[in-house]
């Protein structure tokens, strides 16, 4: 999958993190910091996940301990879990599915690193 290109698309959630992410920043008066992790997101964090859809770190190679979350993972889609990543960019932890079957790149959330864990129950509505 690396020697192709992939296509990266914005999921609605990841979106929607972005929304957030911008009003928090807006209201603290600092949209300046939103507008260079959009450049950021622009010119390297999709670039790098066109090429290299795999550099993030597999997200099960640290598995959730508790039963709400291995429950979330065991509800997703099939072949879902093991497709998932994470990708550290500065502040910010994105999680994403790498589909070799499509080759497509599917941003899911976003958030700051500090922010505790990621809402799989709005990622696949479906599970």
């Amino acid at each position: 999958m690396a020697d192709t290109r992939c296509r990266v698309e914005l999921t609605a959630s990841f979106r929607e993190r972005l929304e957030a992410i911008e009003a928090f920043l807006v209201e603290a008066d600092a949209g300046f910091a939103f507008d260079a992790l959009l450049a950021e997101l622009r010119a390297t964090v999709i670039p790098n996940l066109r090429r290299f859809p795999r550099i993030g770190r597999r997200y099960l190679d640290n598995p959730p301990q508790s039963a709400e979350a291995l429950a979330q993972l065991a509800a997703l889609p099939t072949g879902a879990p093991e497709a998932l990543r994470e990708y550290l960019h500065g502040d910010y932890l994105l999680l994403y599915a790498a589909m070799e079957a499509n080759a497509t790149v599917y941003l899911l959330s976003i958030r700051h690193h500090r922010q505790l864990s990621f809402d799989f129950a709005r990622l696949w509505p479906s599970a």
